[in-house]
């Protein structure tokens, strides 16, 4: 696959920035960080909106620290792109410092059973993925790029350390249950909003959030391993740590909403590991189960006080 011009342009300064030490790209990312807090943009909102929602025992001082240092990891976790896709694969692997629990990774692969690897916006996962690769063959679920001509650059940058990606359609879905059901290795997204419509609402920090069933259905059908992964970034551009961690009991349940509910505590127990490092800047709960109601991010942004955030969402206001 050809880059075009820009593609190869951005592919070049990814490779000249992945020169740099960890540490001096986290430095330039809390940095990136520090300017979208002082831009009151997107950004920001969805951050302060989500933190409201997820953290409401917070005073509004505890609340604003969590949400300025969740923005500059928010940064680091853009600058460190360079670090793993303008290096070569294997020589980013380097950077991975601690494991906790290889052992349900490795009992997994053992039983033949096939394993889902949930791993949530959370940490690198970008990294993740090249870990998972460099000890099985991995298929993960993907939406194509808004912009297709990155594709090489995705290419290129993963090198013999890519995944196979399974688009997120019919055939794809069904190529994933084969996988599964001859023992092999699946990793998805568990926390990634569905299609409106197409999803379960189950709580998520306590808030309703349409939530994917796509996950529960596999591990009900097929009888996969499910665990939960993610790379967590260490402090002081010291590297990452990579955790694995069991499912909750349910997340196979019959039930939807039960396996729905199981499935976003399972995201939430890593959370709760690296807290600012989760992608908060992401609208979770923009679908929401009343008819007419409005989105949060928009209350927020038309005036609601985060402290009757929570409120206002669940009566859908």
């Amino acid at each position: 696959m050809t880059m075009r011009w820009n593609v190869a342009l951005v592919y070049l300064a990814l490779r000249l920035l992945g020169l740099l030490p960890l540490r001096a790209l986290h430095a330039l990312g809390a940095a990136l960080g520090g300017l979208m807090w002082r831009l009151r943009g997107r950004e920001r909102l969805n951050v302060e909106t989500n933190l409201a929602l997820a953290r409401p025992q917070l005073s509004a001082e505890a609340r604003t620290a969590l949400a300025r240092a969740t923005l500059a990891e928010t940064g680091r976790a853009l600058a460190e792109i360079a670090c793993i896709w303008g290096r070569d694969a294997r020589r980013a692997l380097a950077l991975v410092r601690e494991i906790e629990g290889g052992a349900l990774f490795d009992a997994a692969l053992a039983s033949g059973r096939g394993l889902i690897v949930a791993a949530p916006h959370l940490g690198c996962w970008e990294l993740l993925n090249y870990w998972l690769c460099s000890r099985t063959r991995l298929a993960i679920l993907y939406a194509p790029p808004r912009h297709p001509e990155f594709e090489a650059l995705l290419v290129r940058a993963r090198g013999a350390l890519a995944p196979e990606q399974v688009r997120a359609e019919g055939a794809g879905v069904r190529a994933l249950y084969k996988r599964l059901a001859a023992g092999g290795v699946v990793g998805i997204l568990p926390d990634q909003q569905p299609k409106q419509g197409e999803g379960q609402f189950a709580p998520f920090f306590g808030i309703e959030a349409s939530t994917m069933v796509l996950l529960p259905r596999l591990a009900a059908r097929t009888g996969a391993t499910v665990l939960f992964a993610f790379m967590q970034r260490l402090p002081r551009g010291a590297g990452f740590r990579l955790q694995f961690l069991p499912a909750p009991e349910g997340i196979a349940d019959a039930d939807l909403r039960t396996a729905c509910a199981a499935l976003n505590r399972g995201v939430e127990a890593c959370v709760e590991r690296a807290f600012t490092q989760y992608q908060w800047t992401y609208k979770r709960y923009a679908e929401r189960p009343q008819p007419h109601a409005h989105e949060p991010y928009w209350l927020a942004r038309h005036g609601t006080a985060p402290e009757a955030l929570p409120e206002a969402v669940r009566r859908g206001a």
